[in-house]
C-alpha cells in the first residue's frame, strides 16, 4: 500500500475530527454569537432566493400563475430579507428564523401526512404518517416558543458536533491501525513470493 496516502487518509480524518470538534465547542461556548451568525446566513439565503425568484419571474416563460407564484415569493423572500438586516443584531432575525423553521416543519409535516393517507400502497406509509406528525408537532413547538426552540438547536447542534468530532477521531485512528495492518500483511505476503 501507499505509505503516503496511508498517512494523508489518518491525518486527514484527525484533522477533520479537531476543527469539528473545535466548532461545536464553540458553538456551545458562544450560543448568541452562533444564534446571530445563523441568523445573518438565513438573511443572505433570503435575499439571494428572493432576487433569483424575481429573476426567473421575469425571464421564464411560464404560465401565468408560476409567474406570479415567483414573483410574490420572491418578493416576500426580499421583504423578509430587508427586515432581517434592518434589526441585524437584534432578537428580529432570530425570530424571522424561527419562524420559517417552525413553518417549514409544519408544511413538511403536512405534506408527509398527506401522502400516508393518500397512497395506501406505499412501503413504509405509517412512517410517513408518524414522520409527518411529528414534524408539525415540532414547527409547532418552534412556532410557539421561538427563541427557547433556537437556542435549544443551537446547543443540541454544539453537542452533535463535539461528539461527531470525536467519532471522527476514533475512525482516523482506525484508519491508521488498518492501513497500518494492510500494509504489513502485503510486506509479508511480497517477502514471502520474493523467497
Amino acid at each position: 500500500m501507499n505509505g503516503g496516502l496511508d498517512q494523508q487518509l489518518w491525518k486527514g480524518a484527525l484533522v477533520a475530527s479537531v476543527l469539528t470538534t473545535v466548532l461545536g465547542a464553540m458553538v456551545l461556548l458562544w450560543p448568541g454569537p452562533t444564534i446571530l451568525v445563523a441568523s445573518t446566513m438565513f438573511g443572505v439565503y433570503l435575499l439571494m432566493s428572493g432576487f433569483a425568484e424575481l429573476f426567473l419571474a421575469f425571464t421564464l416563460p411560464p404560465s401565468a400563475a408560476t409567474r406570479l407564484m415567483l414573483f410574490l415569493t420572491g418578493a416576500l423572500s426580499l421583504a423578509l430579507a430587508i427586515l432581517s438586516f434592518r434589526h441585524f443584531g437584534e432578537d428580529y432575525a432570530v425570530l424571522l428564523l424561527s419562524v420559517w423553521m417552525g413553518t417549514g416543519l409544519i408544511l413538511r409535516g403536512v405534506s408527509e401526512s398527506a401522502v400516508a393517507l393518500s397512497e395506501r400502497d406505499l412501503p413504509g406509509r405509517s412512517w410517513y404518517g408518524v414522520l409527518g406528525i411529528l414534524s408539525m408537532i415540532a414547527g409547532g413547538i418552534v412556532l410557539a416558543w421561538p427563541f427557547d426552540s433556537v437556542i435549544v438547536l443551537i446547543l443540541v447542534s454544539g453537542v452533535s458536533l463535539v461528539i461527531l468530532g470525536f467519532v471522527q477521531g476514533v475512525q482516523a485512528f482506525q484508519i491508521r491501525s488498518d492501513t497500518k495492518a494492510a500494509r504489513e500483511t502485503f510486506e509479508a505476503l511480497y517477502n514471502w513470493l520474493a523467497a
